[in-house]
C-alpha cells in the first residue's frame, strides 16, 4: 500500500468530526469520527471549547494512522472543511479568549439589523434584503458591543477554518472560501470592503483578520513537529486550504461547472450554483465571487427545515404499529413510510405544507415564519402527512429555484447528496417538482470527498481541481423528472407560494405572542 498515495479529509460539522482516507480513484479506504459538544448559555445562544475541537482531531488522526494500515508516509496532504460562520476570538499566541461563537447562534439580530440598514454596495450579497445574524461582522460586531474587554484584548479575530489550520501549521491565512461568502470578502474588488466595516463600526477589526487569502486546495505550509508527533502524521505532510463544508461539498459532487447546482440535503437543504455572471436577486444570497472555483462565482440558498422535519413526524406521530410492521419486513420504519407514500398520488390529495418549523431562510429570510399544513379532511392519514412532508420541502426548492431564474441563473443539471438521498421516493419527487435531472453520486459524504479532491491537488498529484474532480467523482444514477407529474405539481406549488403572504401577519402576531 506504500506506493500508493491517499489522501486525508477532515470535516468539521456541528456535533462531530469526521475523516477519511481516499485512494486516487475517490473510494474510501477507512473512515472514523470524533464528537463534541454544543453549549447554550441562552436561547439563540449556541458555543463550542475549540480545545474540544483540537482534542477531538488528534484522538482522530490516532485511529486513523493506527487503525487504517496505512503508512503516514504515503500520505502527502490533507484538509478540512469546517461549518461556517463560526468566530474565534484569539489572543496574541492564537489562544481563544473565550467560546467560539458557532454558525447556528443568532444573539446577533440586532447588530444584522443595524447593518441591513447601512447604505453600502456589499450588501448586493444579501441581495441588499436582511442580513443573517450567522455571519462574520454581525457576530464580530456584537463582541465588540458586549464584550469590549474579550474584543479589545482579541489580537486575532477568525474563523473556525482559519484556526485550526494554524494550529496544524503555526500559519494565519484565510480561506476565499469562508472570507468570500460571510464576511463580504471580494477579490475583484480589492479584497476587504474597508468603507463598509467603517460604515457598521468595525474599521479596527480588519487588522484582526486573516491578511493572506488563499484559494481552495492552495498549499498552506507543512504540519508542524508537534504535530507530527502528535497525531502520527509524517512531517512532510502538507496541509492545503479548505473551506465551509457544503461549499467543498460542491467539489465532492462535481458541481463545478456553470449550470450545475449542489443539492446538500440533511437536517435543511443547501442549493449552491455555479454561473459565470455575477447576479444579485432579494431572497438569494450571492453571487459570490471566485469562492469555489477561479471566475466563476456561486448562488446560495437554502431551507432551514426540512429532513429535521420528517423526522420530527416520525418521532412524535408514527404509531408503533408502522414500526412493528416495518419490523416484521425487516425494513427500516424510513424504507416502509416511502413504501406506503408511494401509493399516494401527487398533491397528498389536497394537503399544503409549509416546511418552516424554524423560520424560513431563502427566499423569504423570514426567521418569524413557522410551519403550516392547510387542506386536512377526515380521509387524510398519516402517510398522506408523511408525503405531504416531502412534497412541501420540494416545493420550497422550487420556490428558490424561481428566484434563481429570476437572477439569471437556470440549472440543467442537480447533483445531490445527504441523507435525503436515501430516500428514492424523495428524490424523485424533487426531481419531477423542480423538472431538472436529479444525479446521485458514488460517495454520500461530499464535503470529505471534496477535500480529498483539494488534498490531492494541493500535493501536486492532480494538476487541477477539475482533474481531481474527473477522477474522484463518479455518478451512479440519473434520476429524470416525470413531465407529466412536472405539470401536475405546478398547482400545488402555486399554493405553496401563496400561503406565506396570507398567514404572514398571523405568524408573526404567534411569534410575539409566545416569545412575551
Amino acid at each position: 500500500m506504500d506506493r500508493e498515495k491517499f489522501f486525508l479529509a477532515f470535516d468539521f460539522g456541528t456535533e462531530s468530526l469526521r475523516g477519511a482516507v481516499f485512494n486516487e480513484e475517490g473510494i474510501i479506504v477507512y473512515t472514523d469520527s470524533e464528537s463534541y459538544k454544543t453549549y447554550f448559555p441562552k436561547p439563540g445562544w449556541a458555543e463550542q471549547n475549540p480545545d474540544e475541537w483540537w482534542e477531538s482531531f488528534t484522538k482522530l488522526s490516532k485511529k486513523i494512522i493506527k487503525y487504517s494500515g496505512i503508512s503516514p508516509s504515503s500520505i502527502p496532504a490533507i484538509s478540512i472543511d469546517t461549518t461556517c460562520c463560526t468566530v474565534l476570538a484569539l489572543d496574541r499566541n492564537f489562544n481563544p479568549l473565550r467560546n467560539a461563537i458557532i454558525w447556528m447562534d443568532v444573539r446577533s439580530f440586532k447588530q444584522a439589523e443595524k447593518i441591513a440598514n447601512v447604505d453600502s454596495q456589499s450588501l448586493k450579497y444579501n441581495g441588499y434584503g436582511s442580513v443573517s445574524a450567522e455571519w462574520m461582522p454581525c457576530k464580530a460586531l456584537w463582541l465588540k458591543e458586549n464584550e469590549p474587554e474579550i474584543y479589545k484584548k482579541s489580537k486575532y479575530i477568525c474563523g473556525f477554518q482559519d484556526w485550526v489550520n494554524y494550529k496544524l501549521t503555526e500559519k494565519y491565512v484565510g480561506s476565499i472560501n469562508n472570507t468570500t461568502v460571510r464576511w463580504y470578502y471580494n477579490k475583484r474588488e480589492g479584497g476587504w470592503p474597508e468603507d463598509f466595516y467603517r460604515e457598521i463600526g468595525l474599521s479596527d477589526v480588519i487588522d484582526k483578520f486573516p491578511q493572506d487569502i488563499l484559494e481552495l486546495g492552495k498549499p498552506i505550509g507543512t504540519i508542524t513537529p508537534e504535530v507530527a508527533a502528535l497525531t502520527g502524521f509524517s512531517k512532510n505532510t502538507i496541509v492545503v486550504q479548505g473551506g465551509a463544508d457544503a461549499y467543498i461539498g460542491m467539489i465532492g459532487l462535481g458541481a463545478i461547472k456553470p449550470g450545475r447546482l449542489a443539492f446538500i440535503t440533511g437536517s435543511s437543504h443547501l442549493m449552491l450554483g455555479h454561473t459565470d455572471k455575477g447576479m444579485y436577486q432579494k431572497g438569494i444570497f450571492g453571487a459570490f465571487p471566485d469562492c469555489v472555483m477561479p471566475g466563476l462565482y456561486v448562488v446560495e440558498g437554502a431551507q432551514i427545515s426540512s429532513g429535521s422535519v420528517l423526522k420530527w413526524f416520525k418521532d412524535q406521530f408514527v404509531s408503533s404499529k408502522y414500526e412493528k410492521k416495518a419490523e416484521d419486513m425487516g425494513i427500516g420504519i424510513y424504507d416502509y413510510l416511502n413504501e406506503l407514500a408511494k401509493e399516494i398520488k401527487p398533491g397528498s390529495e389536497g394537503l399544503i405544507l409549509l416546511n418552516y418549523w424554524q423560520g424560513n431562510r431563502n427566499p423569504l429570510i423570514d426567521s418569524q415564519a413557522r410551519g403550516v399544513i392547510w387542506g386536512l379532511s377526515l380521509k387524510h392519514t398519516p402517510i398522506h402527512i408523511y408525503r405531504s412532508i416531502m412534497e412541501g420541502v420540494a416545493f420550497g426548492t422550487e420556490h428558490i429555484m424561481r428566484y434563481f431564474k429570476k437572477a439569471g441563473f437556470t440549472p440543467k443539471e442537480v447533483y445531490a447528496c445527504g441523507g435525503a438521498t436515501k430516500s428514492r421516493l424523495w428524490m424523485q419527487i424533487q426531481s419531477d417538482v423542480i423538472g431538472v435531472p436529479i444525479y446521485l453520486t458514488n460517495e454520500p459524504n461530499a464535503p470529505l470527498l471534496g477535500g480529498a479532491i483539494l488534498a490531492s491537488y494541493g500535493s501536486g498529484y492532480y494538476n487541477s481541481i477539475e482533474d481531481g474532480v474527473k477522477k474522484m467523482v463518479k455518478v451512479k444514477e440519473k434520476i429524470m423528472p416525470d413531465i407529466e407529474k412536472h405539470e401536475e405539481y405546478e398547482y400545488y406549488v402555486e399554493k405553496y407560494i401563496e400561503t406565506y403572504p396570507r398567514l404572514k401577519d398571523l405568524m408573526h402576531d404567534m411569534v410575539m405572542h409566545e416569545s412575551k
